[in-house]
């Protein structure tokens, strides 16, 4: 009898968390060993447990999943990682990718499709949801330099410029220049229309 593959989840919705386990459950040779609901469980729940595979979400407190992906990758190399996420953005998967996560699908993909993709990411293969990798190439890397992204990343909350720039550290002037030079960049018609449009392709992850 072949052995079971070992999973660890990690979600922070315990509805959908309990819905994966209760699914993946169900199929022969998948065992759910350990469930978290943050990204810095991640790493000491896996120290523990001892999975083959962590499905991580991405957007969980504590760390985000990608971040959780590289922590995991460093901290058990012989852990495979799979995320999993309602948020099929490109920039997600680029990062995940680079994180060192083995696959990249959408929370919507039906439990048996997932299930083959535990398997096969377990096997040593890479698993991307094909629509988002075709939009990845077509996207491209996030074009906003690390200080764009921090300062657009501060601006979803809103705020005035000279909040912003107290927030930051940084002279109203600057915060200016780099909102500006986020909007020019996005192809954004205002700095809300510029976070809204980095947003959607997952350059304000972290």
């Amino acid at each position: 009898m072949t052995e079971s593959i070992r999973l660890l989840l990690a979600d922070d919705q315990a509805l959908v968390r309990g819905a994966l386990a209760a699914l993946l459950s169900l199929e022969p040779d998948l065992t759910v060993v350990a469930e978290v609901s943050r990204g810095d469980e991640v790493v000491p729940a896996a120290l523990r447990a001892r999975p083959d595979v962590a499905l991580l979400d991405v957007e969980m407190p504590g760390m985000d999943g990608v971040a959780a992906a590289a922590a995991l990758r460093a901290a058990l190399p012989d852990c495979r990682v799979l995320v999993v996420t309602t948020f099929g953005r490109p920039g997600y998967l680029r990062r995940a990718m680079e994180a060192g996560a083995n696959g990249f699908v959408v929370k919507d993909t039906p439990a048996r499709q997932l299930a083959d993709a535990v398997r096969r990411v377990h096997a040593g293969l890479r698993v991307v949801d094909p629509t988002l990798a075709a939009e990845t190439l077509a996207t491209g890397a996030s074009p906003l330099t690390e200080r764009e992204t921090e300062v657009l990343r501060t601006a979803r909350g809103g705020g005035t410029v000279a909040e912003l720039a107290a927030t930051l550290h940084l002279s109203e002037g600057t915060v200016r220049n780099h909102l500006s030079s986020a909007i020019g960049k996005t192809g954004a018609r205002n700095r809300a229309d510029a976070v809204r449009l980095a947003e959607a392709n997952g350059w304000l992850l972290g």
